[in-house]
């Protein structure tokens, strides 16, 4: 039962990081009316925030091209993940960012605890 609990807490924190993305791709689109400037924080966000998480901090960094571990992996996460439900924020869906930092923070609560970081 253990097991499933972690496994589903792991898939969670996978949609998290997806997540993000697409919090910041919705909020790229909201933030002007200029098609020109919606397409490059659109799409120049996620794709941004894509290439920083595989330097730091795909697949719990080891995958990653420089892993972060210890306190700096700890600010990463606090910063990618605060960043996504910001954009959520700053799109004008509070009640979305209020679920997703909650969220955030039960899956990081519960990898302390089964010694998953």
């Amino acid at each position: 039962m253990l097991a499933l609990a972690k496994n589903s807490n792991a898939l969670l924190m996978f949609l998290l990081e997806l997540g993000v993305l697409v919090s910041a791709g919705y909020w790229g689109f909201t933030v002007s009316p200029h098609w020109g400037l919606k397409l490059l924080a659109g799409l120049g966000g996620p794709a941004l925030l894509v290439l920083a998480w595989a330097l730091f901090g795909a697949g719990g960094g080891a995958n990653a091209t420089f892993p972060l571990t210890g306190p700096a992996r700890a600010v990463l996460e606090i910063l990618w993940f605060g960043g996504g439900a910001l954009a959520l924020y700053a799109s004008g869906l509070v009640t979305s960012a209020a679920v997703f930092s909650v969220l955030f923070v039960v899956n990081a609560v519960l990898r302390i605890v089964w010694n998953e970081v």
